[in-house]
């Protein structure tokens, strides 16, 4: 059955990498990918997928859905397409064309067990936490596992990722002549200040692999005039989304005597919270055999240990994993200069088709054996529970 899945994505492969380039050239940013869904949503609907186009509050969000059958489990495969300002200096043109061409695959080669896939488009990932914004609104809860792939400089899948808050504080003082009358001032650059102060100390008493830092948003104004207002950016990180909770509660504290030291008031606006991920063992396994068996290029070891995505979020409430597949050199880091010069070539291609076939036979493993999927679903819970 594997090779008739493998035939239909030779079928549809070079429609897959035209979709790819059509993408790359066409980059959006988050929430502003309108060219690239509709050309997954079109594909998907001229292949028998029932698509619904906008989700929420998210125009560009949509989900596409066949059944084969009936099917105890919904299998999620998830994509992204959004652009950074300096185009798709990620490889994120070549997710939605491969995670489509992977469930196209199995919809026209399984015919004899029954399934149900569920595609998901998922916006802005950089920087916009669109998965985040859709499990809010009740999106991505009607999937029992999730898959994903994602080009990178070797064949592997990842273990770990951080759990993040980005907190946005705001804090008000009173302005006056910093020569003539300092004392009816309140400095809120002052309170910034300690703020910054308070986060190197606290780094001593947090565990090791918690990560803080910080930038100055706003600038307060001249050096003659007492600031009235200040705002900094804090991003606070975690590989336990649980400890993440204590050290915010802790960075909030921070906040709150810097404000009773100076005089001052404040605001905090959390903009973005990532979670950790959940370790999915049996499901990394399936993809790194599968990538095995294909013959894919560079396979390395699990990534232990990764930075923050909003797909933490949808993997700290079910199984998860994301299938990375070797595209750019070894060493080349993400959202860099490589990703573009190598975005429409063999190698984005050759990507684009291993992630199709990795991510289509390790959905007919699950669809197989649905024990996988409550073996999953199982380990998730227990794994959840310790962390």
């Amino acid at each position: 059955m594997k090779d008739l899945i493998i035939k239909e994505i030779d079928k549809i492969k070079n429609k897959l990498f035209e979709m790819s380039d059509e993408i790359f050239d066409h980059p959006e940013l988050c929430f502003e990918e309108h060219f690239a869904s509709k050309v997954l949503e079109d594909y998907l609907e001229e292949n028998g997928f029932k698509v619904e186009r906008g989700l929420g509050s998210l125009d560009t969000a949509f989900r596409a859905k066949y059944s084969n059958g009936n099917a105890k489990y919904n299998i999620g495969l998830l994509c992204e397409y959004d652009a950074l300002p300096m185009g798709h200096g990620c490889g994120h043109q070549m997710q939605g064309p491969s995670i489509i061409g992977a469930a196209i695959a199995v919809k026209n080669a399984v015919k004899d067990l029954p399934f149900n896939l569920i595609v998901y488009g998922t916006p802005a990932e950089e920087g916009g936490g669109g998965k985040m914004i859709m499990l809010k609104e009740g999106y991505l809860k009607d999937i029992d596992i999730a898959l994903m792939m994602h080009g990178g400089p070797a064949t592997q899948v990842d273990v770990k990722s951080m759990a993040l808050s980005s907190r946005f504080v705001k804090f008000f003082g009173k302005s006056s002549h910093a020569a003539l009358k300092p004392e009816a001032g309140r400095s809120a650059f002052d309170a910034l200040l300690l703020t910054f102060q308070g986060v190197e100390f606290l780094r001593e008493h947090v565990k090791e692999d918690t990560r803080m830092h910080y930038t100055v948003q706003t600038l307060p104004g001249p050096a003659n005039v007492v600031p009235s207002e200040a705002e900094g950016h804090f991003s606070l990180r975690s590989y336990n989304s649980k400890y993440l909770d204590e050290v915010v509660e802790r960075f909030d504290n921070i906040v709150k005597g810097a404000a009773l030291m100076t005089g001052t008031t404040y605001e905090i606006r959390e903009d973005r919270r990532l979670e950790s991920k959940i370790p999915a063992y049996i499901l990394n396994d399936l993809i790194m055999k599968n990538a095995e068996e294909l013959g894919a290029p560079r396979i390395k070891g699990a990534r232990e240990k990764t930075g923050s995505t909003d797909f933490g979020n949808v993997t700290y409430i079910m199984p998860g994993s994301c299938a990375r597949i070797a595209f750019v050199p070894e060493g080349t880091a993400s959202h860099s200069q490589e990703f573009l010069d190598l975005g429409k070539k063999k190698e984005a291609h050759d990507c684009v088709e291993y992630g199709a076939k990795i991510i289509s036979t390790t959905v007919y493993d699950l669809i197989e054996d649905p024990s996988l999927i409550e073996k999953s679903i199982e380990d998730f819970k227990e794994y959840k529970s310790k962390m």
